[in-house]
């Protein structure tokens, strides 16, 4: 605001010109040495010096507010070499190298594919306004016009660019520029699938779908004492096929053993009392029947028979469907894919099996449902007590391939049903549980060693003797005194039974089968 007091005055100042930043200036200073008059120039009708009546601040002309400015607001307020401290500005220039030929590349490339994306829209112009022309029978608008010229033009920018990169442009990408990096190395592809709609799969399979119901008395012992509690479980079930006189269900084991009573509810509702058909501990596998006679045609309407596929040829991520009776409130859809084949687990009773592992949600209640691919096909059985709810995201499924020989040999079995306590058949035997673990130590096979065989019993008519192993039952296999006396509850006293045991001899143990009466306990 002062004249002559901000650097650029043209006074002495009392500060060293020589240590100041700009060098056309002598360091005016607030003190001048203009006659003790701290504003130089200036006279007694001009108290802040060198200015006219139309000039009050002096040095400045009308164009601007300040000394020595003319189209510049400020004037000379800023030193005269403010635009010098910056010699180089203005005239630095990009050199180019090899690394901005590279951006200039890439620039390119991106410049190339915005024109394209313009190209689409000017085609999509083109042919709405091909077809109004074709209906209208009108000449081409000045619009298309543009539109047919700025494809032409896009058409040749594309093509230097495709020059100047040696990549393909109009491909949108090329595969091939993409498929290998610079230093050989594969780059894996794109790829992405999502299932998000399994509702049409679902609506085929699920009429062969069923939830089951195992009523079975709980036994439990506290301090010495017994205690029985009747209670409930369910599970679930897929129909794999009919007979002349049943329909057939498969299921895990678990899911019907100990049941007083099984009842399976069908899709539409019904439910029909089931018998056990035959049973696979080691498999975890069961086949129950329902009597064609007990079911509704409306019922047989409406249900379906399940296809079976080839878990042989899963592969991993695949998606997976899993249906079950989730919880016991009734038949749910989870999916996911399939995590892993050929998972080696090691069960609570110690036997080890060869899994399919997905994260499909297998819940308790979903035992004995199906795992399906994506065409409706049953891949495998779930089964809860495989992976149980320690862990989360890990679920398993009986594979299918292994699992079909066995149902098709339970399908064939005799139906069996539970017999009243009073008019089950007796075997006549006290006996041990050989596990794997106990196998594996003392090399005898696994199943029911024998204790003790009491006189007058079908075991002593039969000639089963102390030592040795039961390890069949009537065709099924037995790892237990419990499923021993399991299967013993659908037999009556008067029935005849094959029994299979294993006998130790100087050569081992050697197999040989009994037949025998079932006779009454005394």
């Amino acid at each position: 605001m002062y004249d002559n007091n901000y650097p650029n005055s043209n006074s002495n100042s009392n500060y060293e010109n020589t240590d100041q930043p700009n060098a056309n200036r002598n360091n005016g200073s607030y003190v001048q040495n203009g006659a003790g008059n701290p504003y130089s120039g200036r006279t007694a009708d001009h108290p802040y010096g060198g200015h006219t009546a139309d000039d009050p601040y002096g040095n400045r002309t009308t164009g601007g507010m300040y000394s020595g400015n003319a189209a510049n607001y400020y004037g000379n307020v800023y030193p005269n070499d403010y635009g010098q401290m910056n010699p180089d500005k203005g005239q630095k220039k990009k050199k180019k190298t090899k690394e901005h030929s590279g951006f200039f590349k890439k620039a390119l490339v991106s410049v190339s594919l915005g024109v394209l994306f313009g190209i689409f829209a000017g085609v999509g112009l083109y042919a709405v306004q091909s077809v109004t022309d074709l209906f209208e029978n009108e000449p081409k608008t000045q619009e298309t016009q543009q539109s047919e010229a700025l494809i032409e033009e896009a058409d040749e920018v594309i093509e230097d660019a495709e020059e100047a990169t040696g990549k393909q442009v109009s491909g949108l990408p090329a595969q091939d520029a993409l498929s290998d990096s610079e230093d050989g190395i594969r780059v894996t592809d794109d790829a992405a699938t999502i299932v998000s709609d399994v509702s049409g799969v679902v609506q085929e399979v699920m009429p062969a779908m069923v939830s089951i119901n195992n009523h079975y008395t709980e036994k439990m012992s506290f301090f010495g004492q017994s205690y029985v509690n009747e209670a409930d479980a369910s599970g679930s079930g897929i129909i794999v096929g009919k007979n002349d006189t049943e329909l057939l269900i498969v299921t895990n084991y678990h899911v019907i053993a100990d049941a007083e009573k099984l009842t399976v509810q069908f899709v539409e509702g019904s439910e029909i009392e089931a018998s056990v058909k035959g049973t696979d501990a080691d498999m975890d596998l069961a086949v129950i029947a329902v009597a064609l006679d007990n079911i509704d045609n409306s019922t047989m309407d409406q249900i379906a028979i399940a296809t079976l596929g080839d878990s042989d040829s899963l592969e991993l991520g695949e998606p997976a469907i899993a249906i079950g009776n989730s919880l016991g409130y009734g038949q749910s859809v989870t999916t996911g894919v399939i995590s892993a084949l050929d998972r080696n687990i090691t069960l609570s009773d110690g036997s080890d099996g060869t899994f399919i592992q997905t994260d499909a949600a297998i819940n308790p209640g979903n035992s004995g449902g199906a795992l399906l691919n994506m065409k409706g096909e049953v891949i495998g059985i779930n089964s809860n007590k495989i992976g149980g709810s320690v862990v989360e995201g890990m679920g398993y499924a009986i594979p299918i391939s292994s699992a079909s020989p066995i149902i098709a040999d339970l399908m064939l079995k005799e139906t069996k049903n539970r017999v009243a306590e009073e008019e089950r058949g007796y075997l006549g035997i006290s006996g041990i549980d050989v596990t794997e673990d106990v196998s594996q130590m003392y090399g005898i096979p696994e199943g029911v060693f024998i204790t003790q065989v009491y006189e007058g019993t079908a075991a002593s008519s039969a000639g089963l003797q102390k030592g040795d192993i039961i390890t069949e039952f009537d065709g099924d296999s037995i790892r237990s005194m419990d499923e021993l006396q399991e299967e013993l509850e659908f037999y009556a006293k008067g029935d005849t039974v094959e029994v299979t045991v294993m006998s130790a001899s100087n050569n081992g143990y050697v197999s040989r089968n009994v037949t025998l009466t079932l006779g009454t306990k005394k």
